[in-house]
């Protein structure tokens, strides 16, 4: 036998263990890399000599209508991220609308500190409320 035919039957015997389920060269999964691993070829020799028996391959998997293990994973993981972009959302349109709450609040106290400032009798003694100790300044730093 030649090899390309060779090639051919080993590659049929590799799809034929792949979509039963009892793999012995390869992880099993339903893809081009597996089935060249399997089938023990090159992938290039399923892309480029044999691409018939690729294009049977993934017909067969598309039959099955099974999505591959990976392509379930990336949905969950869609789902996940959908989730977490909504939340997100939520959160930032809840930030917003604080942040809108505090502006009106900080303007209130603004307003009512001016009115008490300039109510206050000019005689009245205000006293300022003590601050955070700041540390002293570093003589080497002020010439």
């Amino acid at each position: 036998m030649s090899p390309a035919l060779d090639e051919r039957e080993r590659i049929r015997a590799a799809m034929h263990r792949i979509l039963t389920g009892t793999p012995q060269h390869s992880n099993g999964a339903l893809t081009v890399v597996a089935l060249a691993q399997e089938a023990d070829v090159p992938r290039n020799a399923l892309t480029q000599q044999h691409p018939d028996l690729k294009n049977d391959f993934y017909a067969e998997v598309r039959q099955r209508a099974q999505p591959a293990e990976a392509e379930l994973r990336l949905r969950k993981q869609v789902v996940k991220l959908k989730e977490l972009r909504a939340a997100g959302r939520k959160e930032l349109s809840e930030l917003r609308a604080d942040r809108e709450a505090l502006v009106r609040v900080v303007h209130q106290l603004t307003l009512e500190n001016r009115q008490l400032r300039q109510h206050a009798a000019p005689t009245a003694v205000l006293r300022a409320l003590p601050t955070q100790p700041q540390p002293p300044a570093d003589p080497a730093i002020l010439e």
